[in-house]
């Protein structure tokens, strides 16, 4: 049992188009975990203000939360070297990406919260909330699935 932690290279994909929606997944990641990072501290303004019903320091915690688990997801859907733990934990964070998207989004949608952006692209694009912002958290979800299925880490385990 060794206590160094190895880095091991990703696991070749089930298919060529699970590589592809991968990409485009860390891509699409990429460019709003940038834009949230760019105008933090108004996107942790953004966050706040659209009353979710959870505790305040919650709330507080939110964005930084977001942007970890954007971070994090990349690793797994850029297929770098990474350890195998890390790997499922990356693909972990990417699903919830999705998750916390999908719940805020459906939360602003249904309760129809005035506010200036859906936060996506932090507050760099002003994008009206609505339930197009669903729909599109709902296709986070879709990729996530397609390349965690695809790309699953235990790929490479023999039975």
């Amino acid at each position: 049992m060794g206590i160094v932690v190895r880095a091991q290279a990703a696991p070749r994909p089930k298919s060529e188009a699970a590589k592809q929606v991968s990409l485009f997944y860390a891509a699409f990641i990429t460019i709003m975990l940038v834009t949230q990072l760019f105008t933090f501290d108004t996107f942790i303004e953004l966050i706040a203000s659209y009353d979710l019903p959870i505790n305040m320091m919650f709330v507080a915690a939110l964005p930084a939360v977001i942007v970890a688990t954007e971070l994090f997801a990349l690793p797994f859907l850029l297929r770098m070297r990474i350890s195998a733990a890390f790997r499922w934990v990356s693909m972990a964070c990417g699903w919830l990406v999705a998750l916390l998207w999908a719940a805020v989004t459906l939360y602003v949608a249904a309760s129809a919260t005035q506010v200036e952006t859906i936060g996506f692209f932090g507050t760099v694009l002003e994008l009206i909330p609505g339930w197009w912002a669903v729909f599109v958290s709902l296709l986070f979800a879709s990729m996530a699935a397609w390349s965690s299925w695809r790309l699953m880490p235990a790929a490479n385990v023999k039975k």
